[in-house]
C-alpha cells in the first residue's frame, strides 16, 4: 500500500473521490430512508394499536342505548379500572377540556393538548401527538371526542411510552448502519484490489516507458493478464522491439552513410590532389571523370535523404502534369547502359511503341526508376541480366525491372521497404531509396510490389494508372510493337516482336 500515494490526480484518489464516494453517499441516503420509513412503520402500528383500543372504550360509550345508566359513572369507573394501565394511561377529558380523571390517578402537568385539539378539529374525532414529556420521556397520545347527552365528559386520551419502540428502532439502526459500513468496507478493500491491479502496471509501464524515451529499450513489460492491460504490454513490448530495430537500423544507417560519403569524399580528394601534382592530360581527364562520378554519386544520396526527410515531415508535394512515362523510364536505362556495360552486366529494354499517358511528376518518377535500376544493378554481378519491361495490364501501365542477381532472403523480403534497412550490407546505398520510391509510387495511386529470390533474382513491379487508353501501336496480329535495347549489342539497335 506505500505506492498509493493519494496524489491530487492520481487514479486512486479519482477513484475514491468518483466512485466510493458515490456509494457512500447512495448507502447514506438509503440508510436514512429506512431508518425513517421503519419508524414511521413502528410509530404507526403504535398509533394503530390505540387506536383499535379506543375504538372498543367509545364504542361501548356510544352504543350503550340504556337511558338510565349515569354515563359519567361509566366512565370514571372505566377509566379508573382500566385493565392495561400498566402500559397505557387512560383519561377522561371534561366539555371544558381538562382532564378530570386517569389510569395512572396523577394528572398530567400540561395545560393543553395537541392532540386533543386535533381531535375536535378532526371529521372522524380522532387526533395523535408525538411528544415529550416534562420527565423526557417520548410518548405517543390519542385523543378520542365522542358526544354523548348529559355527560360531563368529551374525549377519552391514551397515553403510551415509546421508549421500547425507540429502543427496537435503535437496534435496526444499528444494524443497517453496520451492514452499510461492512458493504463499505467490502467495496473499499475490493476497490482497491481492482485499483491496485490497475495502478501497478501503468505504474511499471510509465517507468518503462521513461526509459524507452532515454533510449533504453532493453526493458520489457511482462504480460500478467489478458485483459486490456495484457494488450497494452502486449502493445508496448511491440512497440520497443520496434524501436529497438528502427534504432539498430538507424544506427547502421548513419554508419552506411558515413562510410558511403567517406568513399566519394576520399576519392575525389584524392584525385584532386593527384590533379593539383601532375600535368599529364590523360591522367587530368581520368581524375575529372572520377570527382564528376563521385559527385553526382554524392548529389544523388544527398537527395535521397532530403526526399526521405521531407517524406517524413509530410513536406513531399508532386507536381502533376500528363506525361509519357516511356520517355522517363528510357533516359534510365540510356543513362545506366555504359555503366553496365563496364561492369559486365547485360541491361535489356523491352520498350514498347506506345503507352496511355499518366498524371503524374516527371522529376519524381525518374528518380524511382533511377533508384530501381541503379539497384538491380547494384546487386547483379558481372555476367548477370537486368530487364527493364513497361507494358499495359487491367488499367495499370506496368513497369517491370527484373535482376539475375545475388536476390534478398525471404526473412529480409518483407523488410526491404522499411527505412533504414539494407538486405545487404556489402553493397553500396543508404537503404532509404525504396522507401522513398515506394511512397513516390503511393503518391501518384500505385503500388511498388517487390517479388525476389536468393541467389536466383529479384523483380521489382511498378503499377501507375493511365488517364487515355487504346493508345498502344499493334501488329496485325494484335501484339504490341516492342524496341529491345540490350548492352550486349551497343553499336545498333534491333527492332523484335514481343
Amino acid at each position: 500500500m506505500a505506492r498509493f500515494r493519494f496524489r491530487r490526480k492520481s487514479i486512486t484518489t479519482h477513484w475514491l473521490i468518483n466512485s466510493l464516494g458515490v456509494i457512500i453517499m447512495l448507502l447514506l441516503i438509503i440508510e436514512v430512508l429506512l431508518i425513517v420509513s421503519i419508524r414511521s412503520y413502528y410509530y404507526s402500528s403504535v398509533r394503530q394499536y390505540l387506536n383499535s383500543k379506543m375504538n372498543v372504550l367509545t364504542g361501548s360509550i356510544t352504543n350503550d342505548k340504556d337511558t338510565a345508566v349515569n354515563y359519567n359513572s361509566e366512565i370514571r369507573s372505566l377509566v379508573a379500572g382500566y385493565q392495561d394501565k400498566d402500559k397505557i394511561e387512560l383519561m377522561a377529558i371534561t366539555q371544558s377540556g381538562e382532564v378530570d380523571i386517569t389510569s395512572s390517578g396523577f394528572k398530567p402537568t400540561e395545560k393543553s393538548f395537541n392532540d386533543y385539539e386535533s381531535a375536535k378539529k378532526s371529521s372522524n374525532g380522532s387526533g395523535y401527538e408525538v411528544y415529550k414529556t416534562g420527565t423526557g420521556e417520548k410518548v405517543l397520545a390519542l385523543s378520542s371526542v365522542f358526544s354523548v347527552k348529559g355527560c360531563e365528559y368529551e374525549a377519552l386520551r391514551m397515553i403510551v411510552s415509546l421508549h421500547e419502540v425507540d429502543v427496537k428502532i435503535y437496534n435496526m439502526a444499528l444494524v443497517i448502519t453496520g451492514i452499510c459500513i461492512l458493504i463499505i468496507l467490502i467495496v473499499f478493500f475490493s476497490g482497491m484490489f481492482f485499483v491496485k491491479s490497475i495502478v501497478h502496471p501503468v505504474l511499471e509501464i510509465a517507468d518503462t516507458a521513461r526509459q524507452y524515451a532515454k533510449g533504453d529499450f532493453s526493458k520489457r513489460l511482462e504480460k500478467q493478464s489478458d485483459d486490456e492491460l495484457g494488450d497494452l504490454c502486449d502493445s508496448i513490448n511491440y512497440m520497443a522491439d520496434e524501436l529497438s530495430n528502427t534504432e539498430a537500423m538507424k544506427n547502421e544507417f548513419i554508419s552506411s552513410v558515413s562510410h558511403e560519403l567517406r568513399t566519394p569524399l576520399t576519392a575525389i580528394k584524392g584525385w584532386s590532389e593527384t590533379m593539383v601534382s601532375i600535368d599529364d592530360r590523360e591522367t587530368f581527364i581520368k581524375g575529372m571523370r572520377v570527382i564528376t562520378s563521385e559527385t553526382e554519386r554524392l548529389s544523388q544520396m544527398v537527395e535521397e535523404l532530403l526526399d526521405f526527410s521531407r517524406i517524413q515531415d509530410g513536406r513531399l508535394y508532386l507536381q502533376k502534369t500528363k506525361m509519357d512515362i516511356l520517355a522517363e523510364l528510357g533516359e534510365t536505362v540510356l543513362i545506366y547502359q555504359e555503366r553496365a556495360k563496364s561492369l559486365g552486366i547485360t541491361l535489356n529494354y523491352y520498350e514498347p511503341e506506345m503507352l496511355p499517358f499518366i498524371y503524374g511528376d516527371r522529376n519524381r518518377l525518374r528518380q524511382v526508376f533511377i533508384n530501381i535500376v541503379d539497384n538491380a544493378i547494384k546487386y547483379s554481378d558481372k555476367g548477370d541480366t537486368v530487364s527493364v519491361e513497361a507494358y499495359e495490364e487491367g488499367g495499370n501501365i506496368v513497369v517491370s525491372v527484373s535482376d539475375t542477381g545475388i536476390g534478398i532472403s525471404a526473412e529480409d523480403l518483407p523488410k526491404v521497404k522499411q527505412k533504414f534497412f539494407k538486405s545487404n550490407q556489402t553493397r553500396r546505398g543508404s537503404g532509404i531509396g525504396l522507401a522513398v520510391a515506394d511512397e513516390i509510387i503511393a503518391m501518384h495511386g500505385g503500388t511498388l510490389s517487390i517479388r525476389s529470390e536468393e541467389n536466383v533474382g529479384t523483380t521489382v513491379v511498378m503499377e501507375l494508372p493511365f488517364i487515355n487508353e487504346g493508345n498502344q501501336s499493334r501488329n496485325d496480329d494484335g501484339n504490341v510493337n516492342v524496341k529491345i535495347i540490350s548492352t550486349e549489342n551497343m553499336s545498333g539497335n534491333s527492332d523484335k516482336q514481343a
